[in-house]
């Protein structure tokens, strides 16, 4: 199964506001260990390491 990179998200807009509205009152560094914890946690679901590499690269991140 190929990486989804078209819009597949219910409501992305709503979606978006809930990410920024839940590190508004954060510093930011708290922001960056939240956001790296939802990548893991996202990752961990997707489980499929042929996936995360494509999004990987899709995302700018140099591999191997």
């Amino acid at each position: 199964m190929p990486l989804e990179t078209k819009l597949n998200i219910a409501d992305p807009d709503g979606f978006y506001q809930e990410l920024i509205d839940s590190q508004r009152d954060m510093e930011e560094a708290d922001a960056e260990l939240m956001n790296c914890k939802l990548v893991l946690l996202l990752a961990n679901h997707i489980g499929d390491r042929d996936i995360l590499r494509e999004a990987l690269k899709h995302a700018g991140g140099r591999i191997g």
